[in-house]
């Protein structure tokens, strides 16, 4: 295969790895808060250990440092700006509780898949707007990460790349299950359900990563900017988004907790691919 379909090929199989996290949902699973809030912690572990060991650092071999420190403030900052023109969790979050609305669930366990028969259309929204707002911050990341892959293949780097994929397909098994939950609790149905979060991480990955393949045919050596640009807007997703996203419902202890076990476990496994 050329460098092009490799990329094309490998960047759809990182997407679908989303799906893996609806898979919960097509057994009718209930899902507990804690367990939400712990998959969002253990994302967000895979996802600093990644912007680290699987971005910067590979972006800083390849180029100068302050090329990949100039990449991660402009996509963090661009993350920022990204959320004033997407709805984005975090800010949604602390609205509704400003409002006296409460939160999205409470202690109790969530249903996982298909419609319940929910009658409060309210509560049905309002899971709606939840499922759409994760939806948005998972494109928000999954795009500059298939940028710096497709970047990664064009450049000639296909050892990082394939590093990258892995780490990145690990990333997006959680991801999914935070997107498919509150859509499942929406009332769409199972099989939609498996859908969307599957369209979630795939299409995002898939065009990013076209996208940076193009980006190397107008300007070469960019990988280091672009390895920092992905690194910065997961950082900020993590920090502006899924850490207050996962600790206030009073399971920080179990978020926390997981954040430690992904951060661990993306380390291991990129020694591992990297020998």
């Amino acid at each position: 295969m050329t460098p092009f379909q490799s990329m094309l090929f490998v960047s759809t199989l990182v997407g679908l790895a989303t799906g893996l996290g609806a898979i919960p949902t097509l057994f009718g699973a209930r899902v507990s808060h804690r367990t939400y809030d712990a998959a969002l912690g253990l994302a967000g572990g895979i996802m600093v250990a990644a912007s680290v060991f699987g971005l910067i650092i590979p972006g800083s071999e390849t180029g100068a440092l302050w090329e990949v420190m100039l990449g991660v403030f402009v996509g963090g900052f661009g993350l920022l700006a990204g959320n004033r023109v997407i709805p984005h969790l975090h800010t949604e979050y602390h609205r509704r509780r400003g409002h006296g609305g409460g939160e999205i669930d409470d202690g109790s366990d969530v249903e996982g898949g298909g419609n319940d028969g929910e009658s409060d259309g309210g509560l049905l929204d309002d899971r709606l707007r939840r499922a759409a707002l994760v939806g948005g911050a998972i494109t928000l990341h999954n795009a500059p990460e298939g940028l710096a892959m497709g970047i990664a293949y064009a450049s000639g780097l296909e050892e990082v790349a394939l590093v990258l994929a892995v780490v990145i397909a690990l990333q997006n098994v959680p991801d999914g299950f935070a997107f498919a939950i509150p859509v499942a609790q929406s009332g769409v149905s199972t099989p939609k359900v498996f859908l969307y979060t599957t369209l979630s991480g795939t299409v995002p990955q898939v065009i990013g990563s076209v996208f940076g393949f193009a980006l190397v045919g107008i300007a070469q050596g960019i990988f280091p900017v672009a390895a920092g640009f992905a690194a910065g807007a997961m950082l900020a997703v993590v920090l502006r988004e899924m850490v207050p996203s996962s600790h206030g419902h009073g399971y920080a202890d179990a978020a926390t907790a997981a954040f430690l076990v992904g951060f661990v476990l993306l380390v291991v496994v990129d020694a591992a691919v990297a020998a």
